[in-house]
């Protein structure tokens, strides 16, 4: 068993059974949890016969990064490589005095939304929690050697539907946040979910503290139907229902990720019935370009763009429009698909 998945009573047992002192079992876990290591090894105030005790009942499965790949605008992608061979992608991204790590947490994706090359991929497997925690842990290394910062913000935006892998984001959301573990703080974080009602109400039940933002994209039943096929178990009155209750239990604004494409969601037309979607819970809207993939997709023309921002403005709406960084290494949102050009 990974020592990470060995829970605390079962590890100060075999601490006991070998006649360790308990305080032993602080140590461990703040090196597996604070400092992070990947090898029993680097647990220097461990003696070494318990390292060598250590090592033969228990295992680090490790995850790596296998290639890296920088943008003219100095994003950053990274393919990992899991214990078992299996791939999945992440991002750094530096702007204005921080950076932010986009995660995954599924290998592949099963919504199959029309316009998103990750869900190509088909499924594989949930990640571990502990695979999620390592993403950060090996970009963190390489945003302070490269930007000379830490990741300042996370985002699960990544390869996956993170509440379909439900238990294992919760669980390295809080080992991220929690005192005894990394200390990032919960608004530093964003869940980002295509609209799974099930577990976006989990979410408010179980008191989340970190942001939401929900990959809306058009709010015609109909057309979204075709885009986002997970919208046929999860339509567009369940969603509204499930985020007037979240924001009524967390008193959390939810974010609204919009992406625009060609003559399909960004007419004035839609852009009202995006406005009467909001009505029911205080939102910001994220408008974001879209990125080239091996799809019959455009891009919305500037011209159409504007005019659905300013609709949207004018009816006292938060619109920030996302510029897209690392298209030029298909690092940009909806790009990610393992690609073995990396």
């Amino acid at each position: 068993m990974d020592i990470r998945e060995t829970p605390p009573e079962q590890l100060l047992t075999f601490l006991q059974q070998h006649n360790e002192k308990p305080f032993r079992a602080k140590q461990l876990h703040d090196w597996l949890w604070k400092k992070n290591v990947i090898s029993f090894e680097e647990m220097i105030n461990i003696p070494k016969n318990l390292q060598e005790k250590l090592g033969q009942n228990f295992s680090f499965l490790q995850t790596k990064i296998a290639t890296e790949v920088v943008s003219t605008d100095k994003t950053m992608k990274f393919l990992f490589r899991l214990f078992d061979d299996e791939q999945i992608e992440g991002v750094l991204i530096p702007s204005q005095g921080r950076v932010t790590a986009c995660v995954s947490s599924q290998v592949g994706c099963p919504l199959k939304c029309s316009f998103c090359a990750t869900g190509t991929l088909g499924f594989k497997r949930n990640l571990r929690f502990w695979e999620i925690i390592d993403q950060y842990v090996l970009m963190n290394r390489r945003a302070v050697e490269t930007f000379e910062i830490p990741i300042s913000n996370i985002v699960f935006m990544g390869m996956g539907e993170p509440l379909l892998n439900y238990d294992n984001v919760i669980k390295a959301i809080d080992i991220l946040t929690s005192p005894n573990g990394n200390g990032l703080s919960p608004s530093r974080i964003t869940l980002s979910t295509v609209g799974i009602t099930t577990g976006i109400r989990k979410l408010a039940d179980d008191g989340f503290k970190a942001g939401l933002a929900v990959s809306l994209h058009i709010a015609d039943n109909k057309k979204r139907s075709l885009l986002i096929p997970a919208n046929q178990t999860n339509p567009l009155q369940e969603l509204q229902d499930a985020l007037r209750y979240y924001v009524e239990k967390t008193n959390q604004r939810i974010t609204l990720e919009y992406v625009l494409l060609h003559n399909l969601n960004d007419s004035l037309e839609d852009a009202e019935k995006l406005c009467r979607f909001c009505k029911a819970f205080p939102v910001k809207i994220n408008i974001i370009e879209y990125n080239a993939t091996e799809t019959q997709f455009q891009p919305s023309s500037p011209e159409r763009k504007a005019a659905f921002t300013a609709h949207l403005e004018s009816k006292n709406l938060i619109v920030n429009v996302r510029q897209s960084k690392g298209k030029d290494i298909a690092a940009a949102c909806g790009q990610l698909a393992v690609k073995k050009t990396v």
